[in-house]
């Protein structure tokens, strides 16, 4: 008999919730668990057994105790506190060690900071080494040494939670850079929409007729490979750090990431499903944080379906159905050798609709937090504090919306030669930075030209020379550019467009082969 790998000393369970406790055993088997004065008890079945223990109030220094037989486990220094799943590719697994101020932080770090983690194992398949890596994981103390690879952005909302509410945070890290949100759901949640059966096609195609001995060695050899590779442009970078990108694979040589498709390979449809979300469910939580969407941009179109069932998929399996589930809209990005395709545009966009028609999520704005021709941003301190504004509004209902959200379209309606934009979460008005640039307003041509804004309360008039006759108004609708608009509570003004047309350019369906686009 023995627990799920994800129990162990120094947890942290979710306060005034039922606690899941599950792991495996001999079928036939009594296993019982007792914690804080309660005991459960379930039979193994299939070599499975589950319990399920009241809420309990937050509290520190507790111990659980599970019995089969003559085999009995014990965990210690167990807190009742906030859990909180940090999902999503690398934006969110960014480490603290590489983040803009995190040394600092992380020199500040004890263990009575309150917040702790458990990083859920990176393993691309279950094989046979599977077990023994997922064994050797266990829930940490914050010191400088133990977080140093936490993600940052997680760790930024857990200290300011803990600071608000007063009880220990556990964070359950649970991503992998690089990753599509079709790696994090099931098969049947990708079978059930058309619209969605790209990631599965594609994966067909591509392992189709070689065995999985053969998709395996190759994706071995991409390894090796690429493991040298990455060697010679790290070496590069470090003598002549200021080298392009195409003159760098001149001279190291192609960069064959994301290697591959088959069993292996991490990106797969539905495969982190299986090795790594899997693994961590349903052990009981107040939510999810959710970073990602960069490396679905080939197909933006898609996304909102996409997204949308990634949350169905993940509150299903936790068996809440209105589990909070807060999401980190996309900030400004743009390669330096990419045309402005406008697809990081339509990404935000499906975020903000799954925002507006899903329950019990959030949305932490970003747009001002990107930078030119860097996908990984190293400031994180502001989406960790955005993520949190979000859980104290949506979660926690300790801060008016108002005060926690971005501003964002209500209404939209052209009167006369001008456009007038009603917003909501900007009571008191607006702020600028600078030049309030990214309005746009087009007629019924459908052709758009920049326009000048007058800001009020909740309020924006647009107008434009060059369109007598406003019919559709859009802002910030490019994947890159600075910004400016701010409500008066400091956050930025939401991207927004009121015309549905098609993309102006082709996307390519290939991924770039940027080495940066993963953080393994």
């Amino acid at each position: 008999m023995r627990t799920a790998a994800i129990f162990s000393d120094r947890m942290v369970l979710q306060r005034e919730k039922p606690i899941k406790v599950w792991g495996d055993g001999r079928d036939g088997r009594t296993v019982t668990v007792t914690f804080c004065g309660y005991t459960a008890s379930d039979t193994v079945r299939d070599g499975k057994w589950c319990v399920t223990l009241p809420p309990m109030p937050a509290a520190e220094h507790l111990t659980m105790t599970i019995r089969s037989g003559a085999v009995e486990i014990v965990y210690r220094e167990i807190a009742l506190g906030e859990v909180w799943l940090c999902g999503g590719q690398s934006n969110m697994e960014f480490e603290i060690k590489d983040e803009l101020n995190g040394q600092a932080l992380l020199d500040s770090l004890t263990p009575e900071c309150g917040v702790r983690f458990y990083y859920t194992p990176k393993q691309r398949m279950i094989d046979g080494s599977f077990e023994q890596t997922e064994r050797n994981t266990a829930w940490n103390e914050a010191t400088p040494e133990t977080a140093r690879a936490w993600s940052a952005v997680g760790l930024y909302f857990a200290l300011e939670l803990q600071q608000k509410l007063g009880v220990t945070v556990g964070l359950i890290g649970c991503n992998w850079g690089g990753t599509s949100a079709s790696a994090w759901v099931s098969r049947d949640v990708l079978e059930a929409d058309a619209s969605l059966h790209a990631y599965l096609e594609d994966y067909d195609s591509a392992v189709a007729g070689k065995t999985d001995a053969e998709l395996i060695a190759a994706y071995d050899d991409y390894m090796a490979y690429q493991d040298r590779w990455w060697q010679a442009y790290s070496r590069l970078l470090e003598q002549h750090p200021d080298t392009p990108w195409d003159e760098a694979l001149k001279i190291v040589g192609e960069s064959k990431y994301p290697g591959p498709m088959g069993p292996k390979n991490e990106n797969r449809p539905c495969g982190l499903y299986e090795t790594m979300l899997q693994r961590v469910c349903p052990y009981t939580l107040r939510g999810f944080l959710y970073y990602q969407g960069e490396s679905d941009d080939h197909r933006p179109d898609t996304y909102e379906t996409l997204l949308t069932a990634l949350i169905g998929c993940w509150r299903r399996d936790w068996g809440e159905p209105e589990l909070p589930f807060l999401n980190v809209q996309l900030p400004m990005h743009r390669s330096a050798y990419d045309p402005d395709y406008k697809h990081w545009c339509r990404i935000r966009e499906a975020q903000a609709r799954v925002y507006r028609k899903l329950r019990h999520t959030g949305l932490a704005v970003l747009t001002d937090c990107g930078e030119f021709d860097n996908i990984h941003p190293k400031e994180k301190a502001t989406v960790g504090h955005r993520l949190l504004l979000q859980a104290m509004s949506e979660v926690y209902h300790k801060m008016p919306r108002a005060k926690a959200s971005a501003p964002m379209l209500r209404a939209a309606y052209p009167q006369g030669s001008s456009f007038v934009i009603r917003t909501e979460n900007a009571p008191e008005g607006f702020r600028l930075t600078g030049e309030a640039v990214g309005f746009e307003l087009a007629g019924a041509d459908g052709i758009f030209y920049p326009a000048a804004a007058v800001f009020a309360p909740d309020c924006i008039t647009l107008t434009a020379k060059e369109v007598a006759v406003p019919k559709f108004a859009r802002y910030a609708w490019t994947n890159y550019m600075e910004v400016a608009v701010y409500g008066m509570n400091g956050l930025p003004l939401a991207p927004f467009r009121t015309d549905h047309f098609a993309l102006s350019q082709e996307i390519s369906t290939e991924k770039k082969n940027l080495p940066s686009a993963s953080m393994d």
